[in-house]
């Protein structure tokens, strides 16, 4: 009867490891393979051949591709972090904000903040391309109306990556509003009626029972915006194509630039595999600090 059961079991969840296997592992694999070999992307596997580290030499060090590469890695990084600090705080605020039964309109605002998300990021990244345009972009009419100057937006270093940033906050911010809100939910009615019972102010209640309580929510949504930020690609390929001077030249969108445009596919392949290993580190990270901050830990 056990036999039949796994049997049955694996029977079962056979189409679904095929498919995992197939366009998730073995491409994995692959680019893990690939990452020590040099390679053309205009040629077959068989013309691979096995180099070792090298790659992973050239990515760091002093030359003009470990340049780059440093260079894609650090706005990739300035990009995430820039992302996660806004929308994570922008999400709790905007979730107490829904979640509140004071004021009405909580159903229709989190309907209006969860469509941003459901827009496609080319669409978002063409609409925005306008918005930031310095002479007919309506932000800097905007602006010009409260008497301040125009802004440069994607045309200087300084701002491009922040534009970008953005963007991806404003489409973003609305699926991450709903995990607060789900977030929210979890929390017993009861335990802010003994702290108002107790003397406690909102400020007070917020700090010692919402934001310990979401705690869980919270690593979630941190965690799958990492992951998120990390594959930014439309808004760069689409706007600024890496510019202006490498400032929006995110690992992403370097990757598709050394592998397929100048067919260095292994060495495409060793930026992938790095990048994966910053994820999980960046990932375990979050995971460690979590644990470090629970009160078990205490």
């Amino acid at each position: 009867m056990q036999r039949s059961h796994q049997l049955s079991a694996a029977v079962m969840l056979a189409p679904a490891t095929g498919l995992l296997a197939t366009f998730i592992i073995l491409p994995m694999l692959l680019t893990i393979w690939l990452s020590f070999h040099s390679w053309s992307s205009q040629t077959g596997f068989e013309t691979a051949q096995f180099i070792g580290l090298q790659n992973f030499f050239d990515l760091a060090s002093s030359s003009s591709v470990g340049r780059d590469f440093k260079t894609a890695l650090g706005n990739t990084a300035f990009y995430t972090v820039l992302s996660v600090a806004i929308i994570l705080p922008l999400s709790v605020g905007l979730g107490l904000l829904v979640h509140q039964t004071i004021a009405p309109g909580g159903v229709v605002l989190r309907t209006i903040l969860f469509s941003t998300y459901m827009v496609p990021m080319i669409a978002v990244s063409l609409v925005f391309s306008k918005l930031y345009s310095p002479t007919e972009g309506p932000l800097n009419q905007m602006l010009g109306w409260i008497g301040v100057p125009p802004q440069t937006w994607l045309s200087a270093p300084q701002t491009a990556l922040v534009s970008i940033v953005l963007l991806n906050v404003w489409q973003q911010v609305g699926y991450f509003t709903v995990l607060a809100v789900a977030g929210l939910t979890q929390i017993p009615q009861s335990l802010f009626d003994a702290a108002k019972v107790d003397g406690a102010n909102a400020l007070q209640r917020f700090t010692s029972i919402t934001l310990p309580l979401l705690g869980n929510t919270l690593l979630f949504s941190a965690v799958i915006a990492v992951i998120n930020a990390v594959q930014v690609f439309e808004p760069v390929a689409l706007i600024t194509q890496g510019g202006p001077v490498n400032a929006t030249n995110v690992l992403t969108y370097h990757i598709r630039r050394v592998g397929i445009e100048r067919a260095q596919g292994g060495l495409g392949s060793a930026m992938a595999v790095t990048l994966m290993l910053a994820l999980i580190v960046a990932i375990t990270a979050l995971f460690a600090l979590a644990r470090a901050r629970s009160p078990r830990s205490a």
